[in-house]
């Protein structure tokens, strides 16, 4: 009866209200996935090396699918990826993922040019583009998987992701809403410390399935920077 148990602790890994511990967390597979060789929106390429003067941060707001259509249009934008951030299995599978097993997020890996793009405007877009407050979810995507997140790759962003959160805070209070539940950190320093690439089939997945699901839950309340 394992495959009842496997199960059973899937199903109950989809609604889990905290992350997997390291050592119940899936044990994944050393070999990363390929993915194509530009992203096909913006031309640009997906893994590095990316151009000098560019930073790299990493996102999470509900499913990866609109989370990254919304990112890859803002001017300053060099590139995006939808991946998996935020938990423990190395090289996870979407499946893997979907079960709340692997403790990761869906994310998207942003590039970014910070003098057409500042990382407070980044982060005030990633805000208001989802709801913050609601924990382990977003609107019907229940799961840590669908956690909001914030993983940096400079202690300047840090300290702007950790500001920008204040600051909004008190606008989501003002506006009824509960705390913000943000994942915030450096990427390096949470849990495996690495961004996983999704499936090929995954990257820039509204362009290759139009009227695709594209889940936005937003509070409607302005971020200020």
């Amino acid at each position: 009866m394992g495959w009842l148990q496997d199960a059973i602790r899937q199903s109950a890994m989809r609604t889990a209200t905290t992350v997997v511990d390291a050592e119940a967390a899936l044990p994944g597979r050393a070999d990363p996935v390929r993915v194509a060789p530009a992203n096909i929106v913006t031309g640009n390429p997906m893994v590095p090396p990316f151009p000098e003067g560019h930073e790299t941060i990493v996102l999470g707001m509900g499913c990866f699918w609109g989370a990254e259509k919304i990112l890859w249009q803002l001017d300053g934008v060099w590139t995006t990826a939808a991946g998996y951030a935020g938990g423990w299995t190395p090289n996870p599978t979407y499946e893997e993922t979907c079960t709340g097993a692997s403790g990761h997020t869906e994310a998207v890996l942003v590039v970014f040019d910070p003098q057409v793009l500042p990382v407070e405007k980044l982060l005030a877009t990633f805000f208001e583009w989802h709801d913050p407050t609601q924990g382990m979810r977003q609107g019907n995507d229940r799961g840590t998987q669908y956690r909001s997140a914030v993983f940096t790759t400079t202690p300047e962003q840090l300290e702007a992701a950790r500001r920008i959160a204040e600051g909004y805070q008190k606008e989501l209070a003002a506006a009824g809403y509960g705390p913000l539940t943000t994942e915030i950190g450096e990427l390096g320093e949470v849990r495996s410390g690495t961004f996983y690439y999704a499936e090929d089939y995954h990257q820039q997945y509204l362009v290759k399935n139009p009227g695709g699901y594209d889940c936005h839950v937003r509070s409607g309340v302005a971020c200020p920077i």
